[in-house]
């Protein structure tokens, strides 16, 4: 399909909305570029920091980086040495993990990440502005999207527990300090945990392998 050919478009509506979806990621990249400038940052840098501030707390490693970004490993081993650095990230190990180095973010990178969550506003504005109606099926058809590049392995969906079908609530009461569970992990989930974003969600439209 010639996607970009303006011929094309007026008369094939799916090259229309994927040329109009490639605008949309030129912006947002455009966005990203011009907070981390504010801040002395990259715009890879600003999604690193990012993914450190809200991701599940085993995936906040330099290879769950590189998946995030959809980069090589020793670009993301770079990101996090220059963030390092700059006294935004540290690593650490844990016991029991191997080798596995894990990254964190510093008091002082958790601070600027507030600074970096406004990103998207001006996007998200623009959503709000639409009817109600026009919200709600462009909200649908995203999903379907996305689930279509997760498929044809584009993509990796990070989404939180909540409506994940690895995720059942509240199957250790004994348990305050951890009194969910994961399927997928088979591991007991602190309520903080539930409110991250997992690179191993699966809808509960889905079917998964518990």
């Amino acid at each position: 399909m010639a996607t970009f050919d303006p011929r094309v478009r007026p008369r094939e509506e799916g090259s229309a909305i994927a040329v109009g979806l490639y605008r949309i990621a030129q912006a947002i990249g455009i966005l990203l570029r011009r907070k981390g400038q504010e801040h002395g940052l990259s715009a890879s840098q600003v999604q690193a920091l990012l993914f450190l501030a809200y991701s599940r707390p085993g995936v906040r490693t330099v290879s769950g980086l590189a998946q995030r970004l959809g980069c090589r490993l020793a670009t993301a081993s770079d990101i996090a040495m220059t963030l390092e650095r700059k006294g935004l990230v540290r690593r650490y190990s844990t016991a029991g993990r191997g080798r596995t180095v894990f990254l964190a973010l510093t008091p002082a990178g958790e601070a600027l990440v507030q600074q970096l969550d406004n990103v998207l506003d001006v996007l998200e504005e623009g959503v709000q502005a639409l009817p109600a109606a026009t919200r709600t099926g462009l909200k649908q058809g995203i999903q379907a999207l996305v689930r279509h590049l997760v498929a044809a392995g584009y993509v990796v969906a990070y989404e939180m527990c909540w409506e994940c079908a690895f995720f059942r609530p509240f199957a250790h009461p004994d348990r305050p300090e951890a009194p969910h569970h994961c399927a997928f992990m088979d591991a007991p989930l602190p309520v903080e945990d539930t409110y991250t974003e997992c690179p191993d969600y699966v809808p509960k439209t889905e079917e998964a392998s518990t």
